[in-house]
């Protein structure tokens, strides 16, 4: 039992760097609501590993120095493959036959349609609601294929401007077939503002970049005419 629960805790901190980016032992104490002298040993273990490294301090009050605590490059790949498709790489060897079989210019097309028809199937469960509704449905269908996304409402520059939203994903549950095929990630944009056909959809991170989450701003073309 106590193993379970220490192999959850380690998970959750893994999980927490992912979407913060970075964290002291007492940030990630009061987030999990686990004592500091518990994380400080878990963070041992999962430093060990080589699945957390800290490469600065800083200062809490007038107490000692505080490691800041960030994912490795293994850390990120462990909750990539947790959180993946665990038939990725069947994928991946699929397409590669369909490409050899076809031919460069119907591969493309194929993909396409694929996106096309993922993109109608979001559109009809995603609803004709309010924005945010929508936003927050599209999240919980990216959250069920395995993606840990999520979004947050954006102060508008004019208030009586129509709400705008972040959309992020914290991991990529395809990041097999988006590194062997880099071009599924602009159908993925063009999926969502199909999905989304009164907004605007901007690509504003990007994993395959080197950063820590693919995001995207979303907002109403009738705002977007304003900027």
């Amino acid at each position: 039992m106590a193993t379970t629960q220490q192999v959850s805790t380690k998970q959750e901190i893994l999980e927490y760097l992912l979407k913060h980016s970075q964290a002291t032992a007492l940030d990630l104490a009061s987030a999990l609501e686990v004592t500091p002298q518990a994380i400080r040993r878990h963070l041992k273990d999962l430093e060990a590993e080589e699945l957390v490294v800290y490469s600065n301090t800083t200062q809490a009050g007038m107490g000692r120095p505080q490691h800041v605590y960030q994912l490795s490059r293994q850390g990120r790949e462990r909750i990539n493959k947790t959180t993946s498709d665990r038939h990725g790489d069947f994928a991946v060897s699929l397409l590669d036959t369909i490409a050899e079989t076809v031919g460069h210019d119907q591969f493309k097309t194929i993909l396409q349609k694929q996106w096309e028809r993922k993109a109608q199937e979001y559109r009809d469960r995603v609803g004709n609601g309010a924005l945010r509704e929508r936003v927050a449905n599209l999240v919980e269908l990216r959250k069920a294929e395995g993606f840990m996304a999520e979004y947050h409402p954006v102060d508008s520059p004019n208030e009586s401007e129509d709400e705008r939203f972040i959309f992020m994903e914290h991991n990529c549950a395809i990041s097999n077939v988006a590194e062997s095929f880099p071009s599924v990630c602009g159908h993925e944009l063009e999926m969502f503002a199909a999905v989304l056909p009164d907004c605007l959809v901007e690509r504003t991170h990007w994993l395959i970049n080197g950063e820590h989450r693919c995001g995207y701003l979303v907002r109403s073309r009738k705002q977007a005419s304003h900027t």
